[in-house]
């Protein structure tokens, strides 16, 4: 075991965020990805550095087949999920990142959920390769695959998710401004009129329950489909004294924190561009624990 002045716990310490950042890219929860790193600093403890080259390749490689491994034992578990799948949301302690595009599309929930879609060592490739820049060989490495095979893996995934995920931009600070505002006002008032005339004609709202707490079980899509519960959703708000909205930020979304008392009960995130084009209703209690720590994401 290292020593707080061990340079191995220094090299981890340093790279944390980056090695954090990858493995929640290729898992989509941030409890997952706090295990894979504590079984990832584990096997670095042992490690001989005068073996290591470079620290952050070796780090990513070794972070990335824990993050592999816990992907496949959870894919033979999805089965047994009651309702939709979303990615565990990230409050965030560095909002100045947000400036960096890449980065903040490749966390944006709809993103997470389109790398869902990857098989395992696809999704892998894609964000060592996409997101974090990593050289095929290095990739290769991580995932114990060919540099070929890499290259047809990293291929083929890139036009998966190109083909199903449209480009993602910098949310203009005043239309999120008066999105959130329609929302808090709407739950003040009961007047929703105006954050209707918001959403988009195939505004999409999927809510993860898991099973655990009261949630639509397959995705609502329409924009009136989407208005009729936002009418329910406001109307059992205005009449619920202890419910309350905050407005936060998730994975670099505009978002609203769901309490009634001292429960935190839910997430809504809230995707625009130029109108609400998804909502995205966290209620399992499970990815609401982890969501009180904050997060410092990086690629570097």
């Amino acid at each position: 075991m290292t020593s707080p002045q061990d340079p191995r716990a220094e090299h981890f310490t340093y790279l944390r965020p980056l090695l954090f950042t990858i493995a929640y890219e290729i898992l989509g929860s941030a409890t997952e990805s706090d295990d894979v790193l504590q079984d990832s600093y584990l096997r670095w403890a042992d490690v001989d550095l005068s073996t290591v080259r470079d620290s952050k390749s070796y780090l990513s490689q070794l972070v990335t087949r824990e993050a592999l491994n816990a992907l496949r034992a959870r894919t033979r578990r999805r089965e047994q999920y009651v309702g939709p799948w979303l990615p565990e949301p990230l409050q965030l302690d560095d909002t100045d990142a947000a400036s960096d595009v890449v980065l903040a599309e490749s966390v944006s929930i709809a993103m997470l959920v389109v790398l869902e879609t990857l098989t395992p060592d696809e999704r892998a490739v894609f964000v060592l390769r996409e997101v974090f820049d990593f050289d095929h060989d290095e990739i290769a490495g991580a995932v114990g695959k060919s540099v070929a095979a890499v290259r047809q893996l990293a291929h083929r995934a890139r036009g998966h998710v190109h083909a199903r995920r449209r480009r993602f931009g910098p949310a203009d600070g005043a239309w999120t401004t008066q999105v959130t505002d329609q929302f808090l006002r709407a739950a003040r008032t009961g007047e929703v009129e105006g954050l209707v005339s918001m959403l988009a004609p195939d505004v999409t709202f999927t809510a993860d329950s898991g099973g655990k707490a009261t949630a639509a079980r397959r995705p609502i899509v329409g924009d009136r489909k989407v208005a009729a519960l936002l009418r329910k959703f406001f109307h059992f708000v205005g009449h619920t004294p202890d419910a309350r909205l905050e407005v936060t930020t998730c994975n670099f979304m505009p978002a609203l924190a769901i309490h009634r008392g001292n429960a935190f009960e839910g997430l809504l995130l809230i995707e625009c561009d130029g109108h609400i084009t998804n909502l995205y209703g966290v209620r399992n209690p499970d990815k609401l624990t982890a969501f009180s720590v904050p997060r410092t994401l990086s690629r570097q």
